[in-house]
């Protein structure tokens, strides 16, 4: 027996609030602890956190875990669906992304590090271009363009108060935004690299988080090593208690996050799933610079402005266009694919 059409609309309902809270209040949380870590003091001595690897082994190990037991307990295939070199190919530029994102919090804000993630249009396009043959539509490099334009505004007209505890000089020096240069290159390509990688594999959404992190986590432990960064950093979340709460904390909510934008990708697809990431990225930035004080300047206004007006006049333009529906056999092969993107660090 069919579900009564006002059953299945407060069920939908229900759904979209239980993604909404969900997204919007893990990955508000990393966001805050992100900025807490790596840019505010512990302890009477005033030391800072600078191992931002381990951060990254920390969230890896346990999302892989999280990702096991849900495989095991659904009676899911735990073995690998692709080649196991795929899952690490990945997994580099994936370390390398997230590396890059902790890092430049040592140089820049929050808000603007939060922002600059927004202009990852250009260079997911570049990479879809290169790799995947996909060619864009003319809005579409508008829409990129006025948003990097913004990001631009936002980066280059910093309010004079906001100084980077690890330098003296503005928040936007030039090692932070390259590192946030970086960050964009690598998750674009990511993103894009995943996609041709995964073509063609049925494979569920757990076993494909399982093994990227896997091989994220043995690949991040092998360069604390490499690097001897691996006991200092136990050492400093030994000694500063509230510091390891935070880490297993932000572990624990990034872990949270990922299952939560899988779930809201597969049910309510992603032109929904980014209208809420944009809206949550506007949650974290007043939040930070509430909680943290961070003066914006007006310039840095106007630039806020233009990329959250262009992200969101960009889903209104997408679902007006979702209303025809597409060819039958777009749908095909839209569904044939078995590949979700992953998004462990938004």
């Amino acid at each position: 027996m069919a579900e009564p059409p006002a059953a299945m609309k407060e069920n939908k309902l229900l759904q979209g609030v239980f993604a909404v809270a969900g997204i919007m209040t893990s990955l508000v949380i990393y966001g805050v602890l992100q900025e807490k870590i790596m840019r505010v003091p512990y302890g009477p001595n005033k030391e800072y956190f600078r191992y931002s690897l381990f951060l990254v082994f920390c969230n890896r190990l346990t999302t892989s875990a999280v990702s096991a037991c849900s495989l095991v307990a659904s009676k899911k295939v735990l073995d690998p669906v692709a080649p196991v070199y795929k899952y690490c190919l990945v997994s580099v530029t994936n370390i390398l992304t997230t590396a890059c994102q902790y890092e430049a919090l040592k140089y820049v804000s929050f808000p603007v590090q939060t922002l600059a993630k927004c202009a990852k249009m250009i260079p997911v396009m570049v990479w879809g271009t290169i790799i995947m043959q996909k060619k864009y539509k003319g809005l579409d490099y508008l829409w990129a363009v006025l948003v990097t334009i913004g990001c631009s505004i936002f980066i280059l007209y910093p309010a004079s108060g906001d100084i980077s505890p690890y330098n003296r000089g503005r928040e936007s020096t030039v090692w932070g935004v390259s590192l946030m240069v970086g960050y964009l290159g690598f998750d674009g390509f990511t993103s894009t690299f995943q996609d041709k990688l995964f073509q063609g594999y049925n494979m569920e959404i757990h076993n494909q988080i399982f093994y990227t992190t896997l091989c994220s986590c043995v690949l991040s432990f092998t360069g604390l090593i490499l690097q001897g960064h691996l006991l200092a950093a136990v050492d400093f979340a030994s000694r500063h208690k509230d510091c390891f709460f935070d880490i297993a904390l932000l572990s624990t909510v990034a872990t949270a996050g990922q299952f939560f934008i899988s779930y809201t990708i597969r049910t309510f697809g992603a032109l929904t799933f980014a209208t809420i990431m944009t809206t949550r990225q506007l949650v974290s930035i007043l939040l930070s610079c509430l909680w943290f004080t961070h003066p914006l300047s007006s310039a840095q206004w106007l630039g806020a402005v233009i990329v959250f007006g262009s992200l969101y006049a960009k889903s209104f333009f997408r679902n007006n266009a979702t209303k025809t529906p597409p060819p039958p056999h777009d749908v095909q092969s839209r569904s044939s694919s078995g590949s979700v993107p992953l998004k462990e660090d938004p």
